[in-house]
């Protein structure tokens, strides 16, 4: 049995010094992070990155849909490498460490490696998953949903985002960009693949504990919601006379509110976008268009209240008409035993506060698993707050989180 001597130590002060750095790349006057995904900013934070890795020698892949590969040599280069990683794109004027404390937790594991001399058995890859927020080519996690298999390739690349732009061409747009690199082929397998990330939440922080080992994801469901009145004149139309979407809407809102409360407090139900049309000041709107996003651990709480989504609309739509579309789906899943196993031994080693936990959001881990046994680590993040430019970690619990990756990492790719 290896002891806590034999695993590399990280460096924490570049790891640290590699987060300002990829953090300047749409910085926000905030404190935040403004990268959507394939944007000029995030071409750029992928070309930094190929630029840190062609320094330490490291190969780099692209795939067809986006997702970026930096691969450090094994002594058998056949095997099925020890995979790491998360995504550098953010939500609009969003954090410093969402996503990007993943991918630069998995590069410094290869630069301990290689720091140290050490040759594994396997190689070890530190990736950029594309798309993973979702904000600006629907829907999110696309990257390794589709490297997975879970989604189709030209279905992605055909998605256009709010100024008609397709992701086809950014894709291509990243693939000039980072013209040295080499084409990774779409599933390749992993021999086991663990991704770290901030909670997103108060329970580490609030109990004084550094380290999460997630054992499940939760499943969500997303629905388009679309109410369609009649526009008018708002100052000539009587009350009694309008089919206003706008109340028609809020009046569906409003009653799914009490569905999806719950004492413990467990699911998680959210209207993010809400869009009024013709969006005019003399005009009772014609047409509104809303988005929810709900959350929950149980696969039969899952299938009840969202069912519930589309009753409860058609039942308070008023003189209007509703439809309810489903947009995308996903099962709770549990991480693979032998990850959590390999999370929970690294923590024991290093004598790391933690707990085991289930992760609320949805992560790319979720699609690796697909392909390969997957497990997460988190770590916490002031005051629970993500996808704000207030987001904040401290540079003590970023190394940990990191160094957890890199014994997970190490023992991964020194297996047969």
């Amino acid at each position: 049995m290896r002891q806590p001597g034999d695993y590399p130590q990280i460096n924490a002060e570049r790891l640290w010094q590699r987060h300002m750095q990829l953090a300047a790349i749409g910085a926000t006057a905030g404190g935040g992070v403004h990268r959507l995904a394939l944007s000029d900013e995030d071409i750029e934070a992928h070309r930094l990155i190929m630029s840190w890795a062609d320094a330490r020698g490291f190969a780099t892949e692209v795939d067809d849909i986006g997702n970026m590969f930096i691969r450090r040599r094994g002594a058998d280069p056949a095997a099925a490498p020890a995979a790491s990683g998360s995504h550098t794109d953010t939500q609009p004027f969003g954090g410093r460490f969402d996503g990007a404390f993943g991918v630069l937790a998995a590069f410094e594991a290869l630069e301990t490696f290689e720091d140290a001399g050490i040759e594994t058995r396997r190689p070890v890859e530190a990736i950029i998953w594309n798309n993973e927020e979702g904000a600006r080519f629907m829907p999110g996690l696309s990257g390794s949903a589709v490297y997975a298999g879970a989604l189709g390739l030209e279905e992605m690349l055909a998605v256009t985002d709010g100024e008609g732009i397709s992701m086809g061409s950014c894709v291509a747009r990243l693939h000039e960009a980072l013209r040295g690199a080499g084409r990774r082929a779409l599933g390749r397998p992993f021999h086991g693949f663990v991704e770290a990330h901030i909670e997103q939440g108060t329970v580490l922080e609030e109990a004084g504990e550094q380290i999460g080992i997630v054992t499940d994801i939760q499943g969500n469901r997303r629905f388009e919601v679309e109410v369609t009145g009649e526009a008018a004149h708002s100052g000539t139309t009587p009350r009694r006379r309008r089919r206003d979407a706008f109340i028609a809407a809020c009046d569906i809102a409003t009653a799914l509110r009490p569905v999806f409360e719950d004492e413990e407090d467990i699911a998680r139900f959210t209207i993010g976008i809400f869009d009024v049309y013709p969006g005019a000041k003399s005009v009772v709107p014609g047409k509104v268009t809303f988005f929810i996003d709900f959350r929950h651990p149980s696969a039969q709480a899952l299938k009840e209240l969202g069912d519930q989504v589309a009753v409860v609309s058609e039942a308070n739509k008023g003189l209007c008409e509703v439809v309810v579309r489903e947009v995308s789906s996903a099962a709770p899943e549990a991480f693979a035993p032998e990850i959590v196993d390999r999370v929970a031994a690294s923590v024991a080693r290093r004598g790391f506060k933690a707990r085991e936990m289930i992760s609320c959001a949805g992560h790319d881990a979720r699609f690796a698993g697909l392909i390969a046994p997957a497990g997460m680590v988190f770590i916490p993040c002031k005051d629970g707050i993500s996808h704000n430019e207030k987001e904040s970690a401290e540079p003590a619990d970023v190394a940990a989180g990191t160094q957890v990756i890199a014994d997970v990492l190490f023992d991964l790719a020194n297996e047969a």
